[in-house]
């Protein structure tokens, strides 16, 4: 009966040892599928259990951790002192609890994983320390990633503190209501960021200086209809209510349907560098001295004008006279000082759109877009009447401006600039020419003033002859540059008699034929004289024929008709009737109707009848002929 018992008991406890390894098992089964580390420690800080995912995450199967001491084989050193104190403290009683902690392990091969464990104390019945059960989760990655936030946010805000700006999101509205604004505000504008957070007392809007508003808004919804990053320069008014360049970069953010959600970017103070910039770009664009646009602005405009937008486009020429005088007598700073003070008049007249530009030492250019040939004749008299008037009130004689000024029209595209270009210098030169007081005309008027000394020919018969020339071809239409250079014949048309002998060119009487051959050369004495000048070249032609006739009797080529130039033909009816209506010395004048009935009876023969008919009837309707 004994042995039943002891052998019932024997089977009973076998029974409770299975159960209760059963329940390990299952136990272990149960900690092994969990995805955190389960790990038991001794009192000698040995591994009892551990899981299997911390043998993952050590890297090692079970039966090398079992038995190991965790301080020495699983802790890195540098915390292995640290952590051995806390478990002897442990041990003796001294601390009732482990608690959360964070530390780092070691796994195989030396990697290092950061666990975050939780802990607890495992007491036997009399409460005494028996070891540490712990649960821990592997935040490596985590951790790496946490620190890569703190990073970039700490990097964010150093950025945002830097930065010569300020960093923005605001709504997609007229306003560009904020709602965020970084501290860099201030500093930009003058304003704190919660003054303008959802419009509390002004909007960014009423920062943005008026002109660039909706050009502002209009690039912003090219931008966000493209999807494209925005960028754009422009001026802010501080709150001080002073002007300040800024440039705004920034992008949509959009919502699931596709809405413009909010707008994000920064604007940054741009103010210094952009002065800069607009100061070296002046410099590039404008003349030193006088604060016109120079040479190299002024091709490119002209560039940026020869297109049919700007069509009729008058090209002006101006240049100072007898600057060159000036410097040698008064000094550069006199000379530099009469450029400074005709750019002055120069930019004075100059319309809104007008390009003026000093082109040389004492020239100047202007460019005049849609401009008709009258308004360029006002132009250059509204220039000259500035001129005029600046001269009444100077002291100083070196103070008088003497310009002269030329200008061409372009018309259309077939027309070359460039030529429109040398038809304004053209121009230019022959009214040097044509003015008296002009300083380049100094050795032309030498010379007129020898032959005058030396013949019968006076500066009255020129000059007459000049308004009955241009009478003519005014009544005949004929282009500016005609007018101008008949004008330019009627003045020179005898220069060549300079280098005719003084008995023949005063003979009271008549010439014999050697004289008569002496004295036809002065044409091409003329020509020569003419053809060494180059602003005078156009008209060496006109000179050399204008004693030819109509009949080809004339002289040096006996041309015939309109083989003789048009201008050389009206000169003739013009020299014509003056000489027969003046006395000379040899002759007496005749009447103005006997004078006229002359060039009838010599129309065809020595004179264009065409000419001729027309001279007659404008003489007999203008009582100043």
């Amino acid at each position: 009966m004994q042995s039943h018992c002891m052998l019932k008991d024997i089977t009973e406890q076998r029974k409770a040892e299975e159960e209760l390894n059963r329940q390990r098992g299952r136990a272990q089964q149960y900690l092994d599928i969990a995805g955190v580390i389960f790990l038991v420690l001794d009192r000698e800080a040995r591994v009892t259990l551990v899981n299997q995912k911390g043998c993952e995450i050590l890297g090692l199967p079970k039966e090398e951790i079992i038995g190991k001491k965790w301080t020495e084989h699983f802790i890195p050193a540098s915390i292995k002192e640290e952590l051995e104190e806390v478990l002897i403290s442990i041990n003796k009683g001294k601390a009732s609890k482990f608690g959360e902690h964070e530390n780092p392990i070691l796994a195989a091969g030396g990697e290092e994983r950061l666990i975050s464990w939780r802990n607890t104390i495992i007491r036997d019945g009399k409460g005494q320390f028996e070891g540490i059960l712990s649960s821990g989760i592997d935040i490596t990655e985590h951790a790496a990633d946490l620190k890569a936030l703190h990073e970039s946010e700490r990097s964010k805000s150093v950025l945002l503190s830097h930065l010569p700006g300020l960093a923005y999101r605001c709504l997609y509205d007229r306003q560009w209501t904020m709602k965020f604004l970084s501290d860099g505000c201030l500093a930009l504008t003058g304003y704190p960021p919660e003054s303008m957070i959802e419009n509390r007392d002004l909007s960014y809007n009423d920062l943005i200086c008026e002109e660039y508003r909706e050009p502002i808004w209009r690039e912003w919804g090219k931008a966000l209809a493209r999807r494209t990053p925005f960028q754009h320069e422009y001026e802010i008014k501080t709150v001080y209510g002073k002007k300040k360049w800024v440039w705004e970069m920034g992008q949509g953010i959009y919502a699931e349907n596709g809405e413009v959600e909010a707008l994000e970017g920064i604007v940054i103070d741009i103010d210094e560098s952009k002065r800069r910039y607009n100061q070296i770009q002046y410099m590039n664009d404008h003349d030193f001295l006088t604060g016109l646009y120079n040479r190299k602005y002024f091709e490119e405009a002209k560039g940026r004008m020869d297109r049919e937008g700007y069509f009729p486009l008058a090209v002006m020429i101006a240049d100072i006279n007898g600057v060159r005088l000036i410097n040698d007598a008064f000094g550069h700073a006199q000379g530099d000082q009469l450029i400074g003070d005709t750019a002055k008049i120069i930019q004075s007249c100059c319309r809104a759109g007008d390009v003026a530009a000093r082109t040389e030492g004492d020239a100047f250019s202007i460019l005049l877009p849609n401009t008709e040939r009258d308004a360029a004749r006002e132009m250059v008299e509204k220039i000259k009447k500035a001129c005029k008037k600046h001269n009444d009130n100077v002291v100083k004689k070196a103070d008088t401006i003497n310009l002269s000024m030329g200008f061409s029209i372009k018309t259309s595209m077939e027309e070359d600039i460039s030529d429109i270009e040398k038809q304004a210098e053209e121009y230019l030169y022959k009214h040097k020419l044509l003015e008296r007081d002009s300083h380049h005309s100094t050795i032309l008027s030498f010379v007129m003033a020898t032959m005058y000394a030396r013949s019968q020919e006076t500066e009255e018969h020129a000059e007459r002859l000049a308004q009955l020339s241009t009478k003519i071809g005014e009544t005949m239409k004929l282009s500016q540059k005609n007018i101008d250079e008949l004008n330019l014949l009627a003045m020179l048309h005898d220069i060549g008699k300079v280098g005719i002998e003084d008995k023949i060119l005063n003979k009271p009487g008549y010439l014999n034929e050697q004289e008569w051959a002496e004295m036809r050369k002065h044409p091409e004495i003329g020509y020569r004289i003419v053809m060494s000048a180059p602003e005078l070249k156009s008209i060496a032609e006109y000179i050399l024929a204008h004693h030819e006739r109509w009949d080809g009797e004339g002289y040096p080529r006996g041309l015939r008709g309109e083989e003789i130039p048009l201008l050389s033909r009206i000169l003739a009816v013009a020299d014509s009737y003056d000489a027969m209506t003046k006395d000379r010395v040899y002759r007496r004048a005749i009447s103005k109707e006997d004078a006229l009935k002359e060039i009838g009876r010599n129309a065809g023969k020595q004179f264009d009848p065409a000419i001729a008919e027309l001279f007659i009837k404008l003489a007999e309707r203008d009582s100043m002929i």
